[in-house]
């Protein structure tokens, strides 16, 4: 078996950078041809280098677009074998083309492969998930029974009777079904596992470990798929080389520095289905240089936490994007952060302000104008404020 899924992991930065140009201003042609296209009123992109000029897709927007056109919002789709819905409601294409969500780019590093069957614990009902990773299983010649969720008994017992040599799921549920074996005397055969879905903590990959189990995550998600993924060199997760990622400040579609928190951003490549700067609402961090593993594409730290911190203070929602607004207006401010917290039973909106600048009274109005609410100002020199993403922080407590 080749260490590599493709030649594609392990291209120069000048070849990715090449072909992820072409595909880029190719994904947004083929948006703004379509009669009423969601980046209708952008001008046209001519290299990466535009990325920023076009607006960021929400989640929110999406499902409002989608009830307007329905089911994708305007969104040109082809190739398409399935509709799928997740919350929201969010209504999904899925296509059964080759890798058609870049997930066996995944389950190849995890080191699945044709002499495998996977036992996959995503959910088939509705949501793609279970489709997803049924598709890369596919695409590396691995035998798949569809487990889906729940009757934790039958799955062990599948597992035993069929010699079941790999898991996909939840980080979690394969403790459950090998505690259930363990608990019916049913020998295992499951020596590797890509997980996603939530977090894989230390102390559970450890168990995996110590079980002869080889578990690796991935950042995927129902509308773009395959975002990122853990190799063996496990030293953070390699951007797909299907997608463009970004990280900017929460609130905005502004790139922030390498190395600090922000919003994860993507734009997929895969013409079926052309996402545009999708905010995944998710928080994370490119990591500097590349995997010991030899796949030489950017890397992320992971999930570190929601991107969309709307919290309410004193009755009133106070959003990321109002702050983001607050930053805009005063070129003399570098960062702003709202602090959400109690004096008593009374709720207080403290908002700290990185700036030179010596009078805090001069940034009043524009607090009360642009976040609706009146609140402390205090200032901070230029580099006080942490970089982990956060712009809105509710340190209040609700025991």
């Amino acid at each position: 078996m080749s260490q590599y899924f493709d030649e594609l992991e392990t291209r120069s930065e000048d070849e990715r950078l090449a072909a992820q140009n072409a595909a880029f201003v190719q994904q947004v042609s083929r948006v703004m041809a379509v009669e009423g296209s969601v980046l209708g009123g952008c001008s046209p992109v001519t290299s990466l280098e535009d990325i920023t000029r076009l607006p960021v897709l929400r989640k929110s927007q999406l499902v409002t677009w989608q009830k307007e056109a329905p089911p994708f919002g305007g969104v040109p789709v082809g190739n398409m074998a399935h509709v799928f819905q997740s919350p929201g409601p969010i209504y999904e294409p899925g296509g059964v083309s080759h890798d058609w969500w870049r997930m066996g780019r995944f389950l190849h590093a995890c080191g699945i492969g044709s002499d495998d069957i996977v036992q996959n614990c995503f959910g088939y009902h509705l949501t793609p998930a279970g489709m997803i990773f049924e598709n890369g299983a596919r695409a590396v010649g691995a035998a798949v029974l569809p487990a889906g969720t729940g009757q934790t008994e039958l799955q062990a017992q599948a597992a035993h009777d069929i010699g079941i040599t790999a898991y996909a799921g939840t980080p979690d549920y394969l403790k459950i079904i090998l505690e259930k074996a363990d608990e019916l005397a049913l020998p295992l055969k499951i020596s590797k596992a890509a997980v996603g879905g939530g977090a894989l903590f230390p102390s559970l990959r450890q168990y995996y470990v110590d079980r002869g189990i080889s578990c690796r995550q991935c950042y995927a998600t129902a509308d773009l798929g395959n975002i990122a993924y853990e190799s063996e060199a496990e030293d953070g997760l390699i951007l797909d080389e299907g997608v463009i990622v970004e990280i900017v400040t929460p609130g905005t579609g502004d790139p922030v520095p390498e190395g600090e928190v922000g919003e994860v951003v993507v734009t997929t490549l895969n013409p079926d289905y052309p996402l545009i700067r999708f905010a995944t609402g998710d928080l994370s961090a490119i990591l500097p240089g590349q995997s010991s593993c030899g796949r030489t594409n950017a890397r992320i730290k992971g999930w570190m936490g929601r991107a969309d911190q709307t919290t309410k203070i004193k009755g009133m929602f106070v959003r990321p994007e109002q702050v983001a607004a607050l930053v805009a207006r005063h070129d003399e401010i570098e960062r702003a952060r709202v602090v959400a917290s109690r004096d008593g039973e009374v709720d207080v909106m403290t908002v700290r302000i990185e700036t030179a600048a010596q009078d805090s009274a001069s940034f009043e109005a524009s607090v009360a104008e642009t976040l609706k609410l009146k609140g402390r100002v205090e200032l901070v020199p230029p580099g006080a404020l942490p970089r982990d993403g956060l712009v809105i922080e509710d340190a209040r407590s609700y025991d």
